[in-house]
């Protein structure tokens, strides 16, 4: 666990009250959302706060925690050229999840801040990605560098990367001076110049949704997934490992009978298995141990990538864990305005409670399914198609309570982990910035007024709960004592 210190006599600095990415809840909103016993779904009040009717929707766990420690944003920012941001203004909109872990302190700063980093470092880069005279950086390349081709993916893939390594750092640099719990996992897709970035540092997932067609847009960073990295973390340098453990995988963790016999193992630079003549420091613990969803670093923790962690040791030990984590992003890219697009093509974001029993196929299925009961000729209902595939999704990995275990409507163990999902859909963009880039092209030779530079806005639906049975969902918001 955390070291022990003087963090509990620390100050907030963000207010951890439930649903705090989000305004306006009123405490019985609060307290109906944290019932583990129901486990009501989460919607937004107001469909239209979110960019192009988006869906969001969420629950708590079943009661490993008090609080629901996932975290959710979405932003609008806009980025201006010149020196006092009175030149052509490059908008760009931003959903985040952040799937907290051993409190929700780290997921509450992120929710909070990662944003703001982000517009300074496309702020910084601003003059490359809109040239004068053109409304996005040619396609080959900047000529100014020479022979090496900058493009404005690799600007805008620099800029994710940056900040959410800076973010890390605001954590532990705040972590001296406030109270700030836990870690998190981070998953926030940015859409900018046409085109859909998606950075994850975690074990949250995105899928686009295209019909029954799947594109995966993230993987997730296990110990499992992550296992060659470590390991050659470990071999390298063997003073983070103390004298507890050892980077080595052996086929089953040896014994002291097994002294001096030989035991298939693997080593950090090995893909295959080769017998190893046992010693005693290989009775050590393993540096990964356990296998798939239960496999842990140091024996501790079940994810290596996401902001946080600062003081966490391993279990029983002095001996850090930080050092194997790293909130270096994946970024993967999708080109909105390269494809023809329809209403019923999405995005989905979810933290790993959705996808621990959905696979993407059937997440896909639920989605497609849902949208149709929304046609596009009912104007009135069709702005709550996104809001409620986002809430059959999480009724389908929720499920109901029986007997005391929440199981899947095919009588499967239901996740208990919280559940947070988006579903946004891709032509909202689209549209959006091809209205953009029409503007930008008629825009005169004068420039305008200096102004201001702009920052984010967030976009701050008020949520409560509805009913997961009501599907289409109404049209006007349900009441928080209907819990789901």
């Amino acid at each position: 666990g955390e070291a022990p210190g003087d963090g509990d006599k620390l100050p907030l600095k963000f207010s951890t009250r439930g649903l705090a990415s989000f305004s306006s809840t009123t405490d019985d909103e609060v307290q109906v959302s944290a019932d583990h016993v129901i486990r009501p779904i989460i919607v937004p009040r107001d469909v239209s706060k979110i960019p192009w009717n988006a869906g969001y929707a969420e629950t708590i766990n079943a009661g490993k925690s008090l609080r629901n420690e996932d975290q959710a944003a979405v932003y609008r920012g806009a980025v201006r050229r010149g020196a006092h941001g009175d030149g052509a203004e490059l908008p760009w909109v931003y959903f985040a999840l952040f799937d907290g872990h051993a409190g929700s302190g780290v997921a509450v700063a992120a929710s909070n801040v990662l944003q703001r980093m982000l517009q300074d470092k496309l702020m910084s880069v601003m003059e490359l990605l809109v040239p004068d005279g053109g409304a996005s950086a040619p396609e080959g390349g900047f000529l100014p560098f020479g022979d090496r081709k900058i493009t404005a993916d690799s600007l805008i893939i620099g800029a994710l990367e940056t900040a959410f390594w800076d973010m890390d750092k605001q954590i532990a640099h705040d972590k001296k001076h406030f109270k700030m719990t836990g870690g998190c996992t981070v998953l926030v897709a940015l859409f900018i110049l046409g085109k859909l970035y998606l950075a994850n540092a975690g074990d949250s997932r995105a899928i686009i949704c295209r019909g029954e067609q799947v594109i995966p847009m993230s993987c997730d960073f296990t110990p499992e997934t992550e296992r060659s990295r470590i390991k050659h973390l470990g071999m390298q340098c063997p003073e983070l490992l103390g004298s507890e453990f050892t980077h080595l995988e052996f086929v089953r963790r040896p014994v002291r009978a097994d002294l001096g016999k030989r035991l298939l193992c693997r080593d950090a630079f090995m893909t295959g298995w080769a017998y190893r003549t046992v010693t005693t420091d290989d009775l050590r613990f393993p540096l990964i141990y356990g296998e798939g969803k239960r496999s842990r670093v140091l024996a501790t923790i079940g994810v290596t990538r996401g902001f946080g962690d600062h003081d966490l040791k391993a279990q029983s030990s002095n001996v850090d864990i930080k050092p194997f984590l790293t909130p270096e992003p994946e970024v993967r890219i999708f080109d909105v305005c390269g494809e023809e697009l329809t209403d019923g093509d999405v995005l989905v974001m979810g933290t790993d409670g959705l996808w621990d029993v959905l696979p993407n196929d059937r997440a896909a299925q639920i989605v497609l399914k849902s949208l149709d009961h929304f046609p596009a000729s009912d104007t009135q209902r069709f702005k709550f198609r996104y809001i409620s595939a986002a809430q059959d999704l999480v009724m389908h990995s929720r499920g109901k309570l029986k007997e005391r275990s929440w199981r899947t409507v095919d009588n499967r163990a239901a996740t208990i982990d919280d559940i947070s999902v988006f579903v946004i859909p891709l032509r909202g963009y689209q549209e959006e910035h091809r209205a953009w880039m029409a503007a930008m092209h008629q825009q005169p030779e004068q420039q305008p007024q200096a102004q201001a530079q702009p920052q984010p806005q967030p976009q701050s639906p008020t949520r409560t709960s509805s009913s997961p049975q009501l599907s289409p969902p109404p049209p006007q918001p349900q009441p928080p004592a209907d819990a789901s």
